[in-house]
C-alpha cells in the first residue's frame, strides 16, 4: 500500500495550485439542481478523509474490521463548508491528505487482505478500502477542477 500512499502524497502536491487558483465567488456556485458546491464537495472529501484515516489506522489491528458508514449530506451540512472560506477548506483538505498519505504507507503489508465491513456493505479488504478512496478523491476532484465535464453526475458514491 506504500505505492498507493505515495500516489495520495503526489496527487495532493499537484492539486493544491489548482485549488487555490479557485476564486471564492467560484468556490460557491453549484453544477445544478440538487448538486453540490465546490466547497461543498471539498467539504465532503474532509469527511471523507475524516472517515477513513480512523479505518486505515484500525483496521490492521483487527482480524475482521467493522466501522459504521456516515450520511454525507448530514456531515455536509453540520460542517458547515458552504459557509467557510474556500482557502481554509484548501488548506484543511490539503493537510488532511498529507497526513492519510502517511499513514497509508504505514500500513503493513501483511494488513492488505482483513476484511472490512463498512455500514451495511459487504465485506471488501482493507487493500480496496484504501485504494477505493484514492480513486473517490480523484472523481472528486474532477468535479471541483472542471465542473462543466462533470455536470449530471452524482455528488455522492
Amino acid at each position: 500500500m506504500k505505492q498507493t500512499g505515495e500516489e495520495l502524497d503526489s496527487l495532493v502536491k499537484a492539486t493544491l495550485p489548482k485549488l487555490e487558483a479557485i476564486a471564492e465567488a467560484e468556490s460557491l456556485a453549484t453544477r445544478g439542481p440538487e448538486t453540490w458546491s465546490r466547497k461543498q464537495i471539498l467539504g465532503h472529501l474532509i469527511d471523507s478523509g475524516l472517515n477513513n484515516v480512523q479505518r486505515f489506522i484500525r483496521a490492521p489491528q483487527e482480524a475482521r474490521f467493522v466501522f459504521p458508514g456516515y450520511e454525507q449530506q448530514l456531515w455536509v451540512d453540520r460542517g458547515g463548508y458552504q459557509e467557510r472560506s474556500w482557502a481554509s477548506l484548501v488548506q484543511l483538505w490539503g493537510y488532511l491528505n498529507f497526513h492519510i498519505a502517511q499513514v497509508i504507507i504505514r500500513i503493513p503489508p501483511d494488513a492488505a487482505d482483513v476484511p472490512c465491513v463498512i455500514g451495511t456493505d459487504e465485506a471488501v479488504t482493507l487493500a480496496f478500502v484504501v485504494e477505493d478512496y484514492v480513486r473517490h478523491l480523484r472523481h472528486h476532484l474532477d468535479q471541483v477542477l472542471d465542473p462543466e465535464r462533470s455536470k449530471g453526475k452524482s455528488h455522492v458514491r
